[in-house]
């Protein structure tokens, strides 16, 4: 056993804590200098990661130590929250003692001024959190200060003479970080990338990007691979596989898709329906070994902004070989269900097999025929897409009298027109999409059902119940409404926030109850383990129908094809399922975070041109700085209190509302608003009322 394992185990039997090092020394008859050192060089090794602490001349084991370890999250104006497992920190300025946002530090319980208690103070930088940042260049005289573009980076980087890459007063840069402060004295680095002026379109895209350290093309040994991989199927390729050549097989995506994932075919039987899913088989083409195979668990999934894409896959395979184009022979994976009238899969089968999809067809086409218009497509597709939505409506229905939540949340989408024109409008929400959204929950279901009862390693997208105490806020919320549930915390059931919706369609809260509710439960996730889907309600998940754009995807088809011929797929796959649940889950929300930034960018510079217009909007948010409204093209923006009308308001949280005196702003209120400006550096628009709920004009 080696030294530090050894003192572990003294510290956690309760023998050496309470005392110090020259007291261990002396009880493990450490004499000499060089056995000293090994002493203290282990409790060193241990204290660094967080298992003793070293205080007031003693060590404590950490869980004792009153000290916890946490992720810093900083704010422009200074103060800082420390994001730990069993709660938050508030953080003030002088308690930060040098840590920045996105540090890993140790943070201790401290008095509070205020009579608050969760103040804390961080005694200790384990790891800092970034080392590079992108901003905004201002200088003068060979020297100057970067400004982040992320203000919980509260501090700006001072940047030496002779460290600024020539960079002019305006430029957009990234700073490589070479010294932090102490105190609260400014980070210093070297600028090692100019990308062009602030507020250039391109420029502000690529700081975003930068900002998330998105690869922006892949590396020198994936090309070389590249190379090996083909460009058609070979006759070699389909030894082995089903043929599904003669299936009327189509894809269904948005016109501007490049990439096809699934493909789908549906035939009338006398019991009901046959439904063959058919997906990609990237797993064909990339090995996890591989640079390609490395690089795809990278990035987990493909990232998407209104001009372009940042794929998990080269496009000579997400546009190429994999992509199931119209045509041309393409491997799959292809799950074949039998579905009764009454919606229930009778039976199922799983296949190595191939495709050539006979039409490439959009939800606009597919909406169309559902409308009554088949006048631009053929006879047997007509009748294809009927089929398919009668299957739908069936699928539909099952999901619906289980409980599913159907939370309707109004999505932006946004688009850069023929004429280069930014547009910014709520997304469609038409019923062609639900045909290709249940046969893919369906298909998702299905192969996680199939693996969960076989207890093999896989990857599940789980997503758990609400935790008791959101619910409690939002049933509070609802109160104030005037709308009273009888469920409550600890018994909430998907079918309850069903029936609450489906009651609420059409009214003017509607958006704004959707969007709370959204905000009370628990975010899905990737997980080894399986503990059912709340918002789809459930029991089984899994993400099976994207592998092109989803690493948890092409997980699954490894393990699917691994038990189809017979792997061993347990020693296999069961490190990388619960390794690769964790860093898709995180890059996830990466990606999710970096898609808002973006729309958020495109919306401010949507904006510009109406500032000085008037809006109808909706209040979604309320703080005690102001009130947040939407307006009808998804765009939110900030009412700042100086922008209301004259009072001295205070916020209630209990009724989510700003008040003063009986003039009140609440969650869900109507109001007209004027566009008072555009902040593109904060991403934020700021706007004034003009006229309330009452339509009193201010």
């Amino acid at each position: 056993m080696i030294l530090k394992d050894f003192l572990l185990e003294k510290f956690n039997s309760g023998e050496f804590e309470g005392i110090g090092a020259k007291k261990i020394c002396s009880i493990l008859g450490a004499n000499s200098r060089a056995e000293k050192n090994s002493v203290i060089e282990a409790s060193s090794s241990l204290e660094k990661d967080c298992r003793i602490v070293y205080d007031n001349g003693r060590f404590l084991l950490f869980e004792n130590s009153g000290l916890k370890t946490g992720t810093v999250r900083g704010n422009e104006r200074g103060f800082a929250f420390v994001i730990t497992d069993s709660g938050d920190f508030f953080i003030p300025p002088k308690n930060l003692n040098g840590a920045l946002d996105g540090d890993t530090v140790i943070v201790k319980k401290s008095i509070s001024s205020r009579g608050s208690t969760d103040e804390g103070e961080i005694v200790k930088i384990i790891k800092r959190g970034r080392d590079k940042i992108v901003g905004t260049f201002d200088g003068d005289c060979g020297f100057g200060f970067v400004i982040p573009d992320d203000k919980n980076y509260h501090l700006d980087v001072y940047i030496p003479v002779k460290k600024t890459l020539g960079a002019k007063t305006g430029d957009k840069v990234v700073v490589l970080i070479t010294d932090y402060p102490e105190k609260r004295r400014n980070p210093e680095g070297k600028i090692i990338e100019i990308l062009g002026k602030k507020f250039d379109v391109k420029a502000e895209e690529l700081s975003i990007i930068k900002s998330y350290d998105l690869p922006l093309d892949f590396t020198d040994k994936v090309k070389l691979e590249l190379d090996k991989i083909p460009d058609s199927v070979s006759e070699k390729d389909l030894v082995g596989r089903r043929d599904f050549t003669s299936d009327y097989t189509v894809t269904i995506d948005g016109e501007d898709s490049r990439d096809f994932d699934d493909a789908v075919c549906v035939k009338k039987l006398d019991s009901g329906y046959e439904l063959g899913v058919h997906i990609a088989d990237v797993s064909h083409y990339v090995n996890f070994n591989s640079e390609i195979g490395k690089e795809a668990y990278s990035r987990s999934t493909s990232v998407y902004f209104p001009e372009r894409v940042i794929p998990m896959l080269p496009k000579k395979l997400s546009n190429g070989i994999c992509s199931l184009n119209e045509g041309v022979i393409r491997l799959t994976l292809s799950l074949i269900m039998k579905i009764r009238n009454d919606g229930a899969v009778e039976s199922f089968e799983l296949f190595n097999g191939y495709i050539k999809s006979k039409k490439r067809l959009t939800y606009t086409q597919v909406q169309r025929v559902i409308d009554g218009d088949d006048s631009d497509l053929d006879e047997t597709t007509v009748t294809a897409i009927k089929d398919m939505r009668a299957l739908q409506l069936i699928l539909s229905k099952v999901r619906n009298d289980r409980g599913n939540i159907d939370l309707s949340v109004k999505e932006s989408h946004i688009f850069v027109d023929d004429k280069k024109n930014i547009v910014v409008e709520p997304r469609r929400s038409a019923e062609a999409y639900k045909i290709i959204e249940e046969f893919m929950i369906l298909a998702n279901e299905t192969v996680a059902e199939y693996v969960f009862y076989m207890n093999l390693p896989f990857i599940y997208r789980i997503h758990e119940k609400p935790a008791p105490e959101k619910v409690e806020g939002f049933i509070a919320f609802l109160k104030v409404l005037g709308i009273l549930v009888k469920w409550n915390a600890e018994t909430c059931h998907p079918k309850d926030y069903q029936k609450l919706l489906d009651g609420m369609r059409g009214e003017p809260i509607f958006n704004v109850v959707n969007k709370i509710m959204l905000r009370s439960m628990q975010k899905a996730k990737y997980s080894p383990e399986n503990v059912g889907h709340f918002g789809l309600s459930s029991k089984c998940y899994c993400h099976f129908t994207s592998p092109i754009r989803r690493f948890p995807d092409l997980v699954v088809h490894k393990i699917v094809k691994g038990v189809l011929s017979g792997e061993d797929v347990v020693s296999k796959y069961s490190t990388l399922t619960q390794e690769a649940s964790v860093i898709s889950s995180q890059n996830e929300r990466r990606a999710d975070e970096v898609e808002r930034m973006m729309d958020d960018f495109y919306k401010c510079r949507y904006m510009k041109k109406f500032i000085g217009y008037e809006f109808d909007g909706v209040i979604n948010g309320v703080t005690n700085f102001g009130v947040f409204v939407e307006l009808e093209n998804t765009v939110e923006g900030l009412v700042r209190i100086e922008h209301l009308p004259r009072g001295k308001y205070e916020l209630d949280e209990k009724t989510f509302s700003l008040r003063s005196g009986k003039r009140s702003y609440t969650l869900g209120d109507r109001v007209k608003v004027l566009v008072l400006g555009v902040d593109q550096r904060a991403r934020k628009i700021d706007m004034k009322i003009l006229v309330d709920k009452n339509d009193k004009v201010w």
